[in-house]
């Protein structure tokens, strides 16, 4: 017979499993699908983790990723269809999609079960940070592609087409940045990071989308093992760092 202590640790994730559960019901049966199936079955999963580790506050800010990052994808959708530029399987996400984008705030979630409670609010300041630098990412592109006047390459500043892996736009990089304010602020709300902890993740926003910029421009074409995917878990990876770093070093 399992003891009280091991039912009160069980709690959570029952609770965790059954409201994602319900969720991917909901979104099951909506007509307008954002995910593949397999997609919606990761993201289950990942709803699970998040939910029994952070509750509704780490929930709300995934979901706020998620949305958004949905709704700037279809920015323009007809013309970057068009062109080429769009998102494959118009914009819908699978579980590769879900993972490289959630795998490094998944890593800060499952450290709150493993390492000291010390710790724990660094731990969330990377969690918020991972998603204000996807959510970075992900708008300047989509934004860039779809609205911007001018795109230039970032290693050699010369114009090049909307689309092309590492190019930058005005208003691109201006969306990007309002993302990641956005979401810090949102994690500040929800009580996840402190006043501080939000220009903590903006700053690594913006010097994480830089660096992918960069990977995009200089490594990506040469290496075709270094996939979209990969390149987002790196991404949030560097985000993360930087803001658990400067949390550390000056205060969370």
């Amino acid at each position: 017979m399992p003891t009280s202590l091991e039912l009160n640790e069980l709690n959570p994730w029952l609770a965790a499993l059954a409201l994602n559960s319900f969720f991917l019901a909901i979104a099951w049966l909506i007509p307008k699908k954002l995910l593949t199936p397999s997609g919606y079955l990761n993201a289950c999963v990942l709803g699970i983790l998040l939910w029994a580790t952070g509750g509704l506050a780490a929930s709300l800010v995934v979901m706020f990723y998620f949305l958004v990052g949905s709704a700037v994808t279809r920015l323009g959708i007809k013309r970057k269809e068009e062109v080429g530029i769009a998102e494959k399987r118009s914009g819908q996400r699978g579980p590769e999609n879900v993972w490289g984008s959630a795998a490094t705030a998944s890593l800060c979630a499952l450290g709150t079960i493993w390492l000291p409670v010390a710790l724990h609010p660094l731990l969330w300041l990377g969690y918020t940070a991972s998603f204000g630098t996807k959510l970075s990412d992900t708008t300047a592109s989509e934004v860039g592609k779809a609205y911007g006047k001018r795109t230039f390459l970032i290693t050699t500043l010369q114009p090049v087409p909307p689309g092309t892996e590492g190019a930058v736009s005005l208003e691109g990089t201006i969306a990007g940045i309002a993302a990641s304010v956005v979401l810090a602020l949102l994690g500040y709300l929800v009580g996840l990071i402190t006043p501080l902890g939000i220009l903590w993740c903006v700053v690594a926003a913006l010097i994480a989308t830089t660096i992918e910029s960069l990977i995009g421009a200089t490594l990506q074409s040469r290496w075709t093992w270094l996939t979209n995917e990969l390149v987002n878990v790196i991404n949030t990876l560097i985000g993360a760092s930087i803001a658990i770093i400067l949390g550390w070093l000056v205060g969370p």
